[in-house]
């Protein structure tokens, strides 16, 4: 078969399409990114093969000297720059899988995530792992010259792509392993072809990379008797550090190149929160640099979202995302971590029963939190209110998961309310306790579908007159929460919801006035639960409402009423039990009940009590229809009266 009929032109992905168009006529306000991705993809290229290398040296055919090198052309009509790596490289079927159809989630995700802001959204294609497509935003031509490691070099493949409809593929020899990247430039883009400009890019954004990036050396003036204009041979120089930054010293490392670092492992384009960098020596040795991001990833709660640290043995990469040193409620954190002690041929299995493994885990967890309490000890907070915004809601799942740090996840949890009466998370349970009542034994709180029901909920009325804070729960992990952290520094947690209420700061005098109630109410209350039979467990008088009429209370060991609506929503089995109903004696509306003879109209009045309870704590009616037509029937007697 002759290499003309293995040509081939084949037509783009209809979301490759979008994103090519995207890059080529909007993406235009950061042009110089797309070095940076195209230095990331090869740096990643050389990863690779150094990790296959180690069960199979061969594919090194002979040079193990990994590099990156960044050339660049100025003729009359084309400038070109073309950045080659001796990476793993790639045959043709992975050239159409890799460059032709994208088929990656995280396309139409970044499709669907652009702001409109071209500043905002060219730094977002790393993200997304589409960079290679930014390439387009600088050039109307890119070809690939590439070849896989271990094949021959007849298997060489030439891409070439403008950026329109359709890419063609055909066979192309290449002697060398690894990928060849020429961008022929725009008009209005020389300035990629400029030596001076591209060494400033390079160490602007990959100065870290731990291969060297090599360029041309500028020639040097003529020695004497030299004849100026004389051809010099081309010597190439390393234009970055390449030192991986994690192995430097702390003292050494700027704040600059940490946040930059932080940029080139997550894609992420804003600066982290914060960072740590540690050493340790001993029984185990190893390096960590793990990062907390400022803003949540897209796919934060995509059971399939890329989590985990870049895993090297001793400075050779082992693999991205190793999920194992870090447990899922801190999926958030970005970082590094280098072993001394683990094999350079561990696999994710191996990981999962190393002990090695499971005692830095232990540690690096311990240093995570250890860095989101200094982050929250910081006087302005303002980081630390930006942290949780965007991922309180996962720290949440920590005391679930992570028994033995409860405590300590426990004192960065934020919470909103009554002390504040405002949705935004920023109280501790510290300053809960900071401001609890002399008598007060429990920490209140109230779980509702949404803060304004929360905030409003009928619970409250008792506490509010005690001047007894309680924490305003509506996130969907709340409930769940609260079962499994049961108490803070000795303190119980208490559903304001569940169970009868008992407040230690009540007098004695409160305490026989309740009994009192209790008693005179006795033929109401046993009226209405004749009438409320089939929907509640019992109906009782009680202390805690003052300007409602009713609520409803569950058991104390039954599931919370929104537990029960998530579950439902989520069309898991929940079991059958009936709330209680709650009356205030005191109400009008219930001394207006008492006094009717009519045992129809009490009916009626005694379902519409109880549906009103049920949505005042954001229930649902099983019967709206029933519910509307009891209340249009009593408007009727009304207006009659």
């Amino acid at each position: 078969m002759t290499a003309d009929v293995r040509k081939e032109t084949l037509g783009f992905q209809t979301e490759a399409k979008q994103l090519l168009h995207l890059m080529i006529h909007s993406l235009y306000s950061n042009k110089e990114i797309f070095l940076r991705e195209l230095i990331s993809n090869a740096s990643d290229a050389i990863d690779k093969l150094r990790f296959a290398a180690l069960a199979d040296d061969s594919l090194l055919e002979g040079q193990g000297d990994f590099r990156i090198t960044v050339d660049l052309t100025k003729e009359k009509k084309q400038h070109t720059i073309t950045i080659t790596d001796n990476g793993i490289g790639m045959n043709r079927d992975e050239v159409i899988e890799n460059l032709g159809t994208i088929a990656r989630s995280g396309t139409s995700a970044f499709l669907e995530s652009l702001t409109g802001d071209q500043k905002k959204d060219s730094q977002l294609i790393g993200q997304f792992g589409v960079g290679f497509y930014s390439a387009f935003i600088v050039a109307d031509r890119v070809e690939v010259h590439t070849r896989k490691a271990g094949e021959a070099a007849e298997e060489g493949v030439l891409w070439e792509s403008h950026g329109e409809a359709e890419f063609s593929i055909e066979p192309r020899a290449r002697e060398e392993r690894g990928t060849s990247i020429t961008l022929y430039l725009k008009k209005g883009c020389e300035e990629f072809a400029d030596d001076w400009r591209v060494r400033s890019v390079i160490k602007k954004y990959s100065d870290h990379i731990s291969v060297p990036v090599m360029m041309v050396k500028p020639p040097a003036p003529p020695a004497e008797g030299e004849e100026a204009g004389q051809e010099q041979p081309a010597e190439y120089e390393a234009v970055n550090e390449a030192t991986a930054l994690w192995t430097r010293p702390r003292g050494e490392v700027s704040d600059e190149e940490y946040r930059e670092f932080y940029k080139h492992i997550s894609h992420d384009f804003e600066d982290p929160l914060t960072w740590s960098h540690n050493k340790v020596e001993g029984k185990l040795e190893y390096t960590s640099l793990l990062y907390l991001p400022r803003k949540a990833p897209f796919d934060l709660w995509n059971r399939d979202m890329n989590r985990g640290l870049k895993l090297y043995v001793q400075r050779t990469f082992i693999m991205d995302e190793a999920e194992q040193f870090l447990p899922n409620y801190l999926r958030f954190v970005k970082g590094v971590v280098d072993s001394n002690d683990l094999s350079l041929n561990v696999s994710r299995e191996i990981l999962q029963q190393d002990p090695a493994v499971e005692s830095m885990r232990s540690a690096l967890t311990k240093r995570v939190l250890d860095m989101l309490a200094k982050l929250a000890k910081k006087k302005s907070g303002d980081d630390y209110a930006t942290f949780w915004k965007e991922f309180g809601q996962v720290l949440k799942e920590g005391p679930a998961e992570d028994f033995g740090n409860k405590e300590k996840i426990a004192k960065l949890l934020r919470f909103s309310t009554t002390h504040t009466d405002k949705p935004e998370q920023d109280q501790s349970l510290e300053d809960y306790l900071a401001r609890m009542q002399e008598k007060q034994d429990k920490i209140y709180y109230v779980v509702a579908e949404n803060f304004d029901t929360a905030r409003h909920s009928p619970h409250l009325e008792i506490f509010r007159k005690k001047g007894l804070e309680v924490l305003l729960l509506s996130d969907r992990v709340d409930d769940w929460l609260m079962n499994h952290l049961q108490e803070f520094d000795g303190k119980r947690f208490q559903d304001v919801a569940r169970g009868e209420l008992d407040l230690a700061v009540d007098s004695e005098e409160d305490k026989a006035e309740q009994e009192k109630l209790s008693k005179e109410a006795e033929a109401l209350v046993e009226r209405l639960g004749k009438v409320l039979e089939d929907k509640v467990a019992a109906v009782r008088a009680t202390g805690r409402l003052t300007d409602s009429a009713a609520c409803l209370v569950v058991g104390d060991f039954d599931m919370g009423a929104q537990m029960r609506r998530i579950m439902e929503a989520a069309g898991q089995p929940v079991p059958e039990s009936k709330p209680t109903l709650e009356i205030n004696p005191g109400h009008p509306l219930l001394k207006m009940l008492d006094q009717e003879a009519d045992e129809e109209r009490f009916a009626d009045l005694g379902n519409i009590l109880f549906d009103q309870a049920s949505l005042a704590e954001g229930g649902q009616l099983k019967d709206p229809a029933a519910y509307v037509a009891r209340m249009n029937k009593l408007l009727l007697q009304l207006s009659q009266a």
